[in-house]
């Protein structure tokens, strides 16, 4: 188990702690990755997949939370819209293909 940041002594703990926290990131990114296959199975129609209410909404969450754990809004914020970014344009791959030619058109 890795050791906590203010226990750390070498660069060694420090890179396995990061390592670990990597490992546990792509876990969660593949459940949250779930749900936007979900998203795309869901949704009415390809207009639907971009919403831009909804991404200030989810920003607007990210930057209170990363405050009130003490995350700062300088990584958090570029981190979670490049995050948003990429599993919007992941949701429209999975729209496509999952869905007929004919229903991939804009309502």
């Amino acid at each position: 188990m890795a050791k906590q940041p203010d226990d750390c002594q070498t660069m060694i703990e420090v890179r396995e702690g990061v390592d670990a926290i990597d490992r546990e990131l792509v876990r969660l990114l593949v459940i949250r990755q779930g749900y936007m296959h979900a998203a795309a199975r869901i949704k009415p129609n390809r207009d639907a997949v971009y919403d831009a209410e909804r991404i200030e909404d989810v920003v607007a969450k990210v930057l209170g939370e990363a405050k009130d754990k003490g995350l700062s809004a300088d990584i958090a914020e570029p981190v979670w819209r490049k995050l948003i970014e990429r599993c919007i344009a992941h949701e429209f791959d999975v729209y496509d293909e999952t869905r007929p030619a004919n229903d991939q058109k804009s309502a």
